[in-house]
């Protein structure tokens, strides 16, 4: 017959052969030195029966690091938290909850000029990523006139037009 009982440590059901009552062993669970009782429940197979556990309290309590005091400090900063790890921006048509309708897209070169530098082709690239490339259906060049003031010419200038789903 076999007397089944807990740790009085970690919880952890044991079975142990009745002669064995008194004696000490180590818990094959928490490696703590235990004393096996006299009484426990007596069992005639060589498993214990099958009981449902006790409700633990949370998981937190029941952890071995709660068991631990630590002192720890929090780190405070003053600036907004950035994030480490930048995920891609979804497709436009992601961004449509499903909406597939035909788009036009015109960036214009002279809309692209930031303190004297061109930044016609960094502007396309982004709208394009932004777009994804299944989503593109074409693009076309285009030449257009304007009234530059600083001037008083007519001034030519291109762009492209982007056709997209979206």
């Amino acid at each position: 017959m076999d007397i089944v009982f807990n740790c009085p440590n970690c919880e952890q059901e044991l079975a142990v052969d009745q002669s064995g009552a008194g004696s000490q062993i180590e818990c094959p669970s928490c490696n703590q030195t235990i004393t096996i009782p006299a009484t426990g429940k007596v069992t005639t197979g060589s498993l214990p029966p099958v009981t449902p556990p006790p409700p633990a309290p949370s998981a937190i309590a029941s952890s071995a690091a709660s068991k631990i005091a630590l002192h720890l400090k929090v780190p405070v900063s003053d600036k907004p938290t950035a994030s480490l790890i930048e995920k891609p921006r979804p497709p436009l048509e992601v961004a449509a909850k499903g909406e597939k309708k035909i788009r036009i897209h015109t960036i214009r070169r002279a809309q692209c000029i930031e303190s004297g530098h061109d930044k016609f082709d960094e502007v396309v690239s982004k709208f394009l990523l932004e777009a994804g490339e299944a989503n593109i259906t074409g693009i076309h060049t285009i030449n257009y006139e304007q009234f530059d003031v600083g001037t008083q010419k007519i001034m030519t200038d291109y762009g492209v037009l982007i056709v997209y789903r979206g």
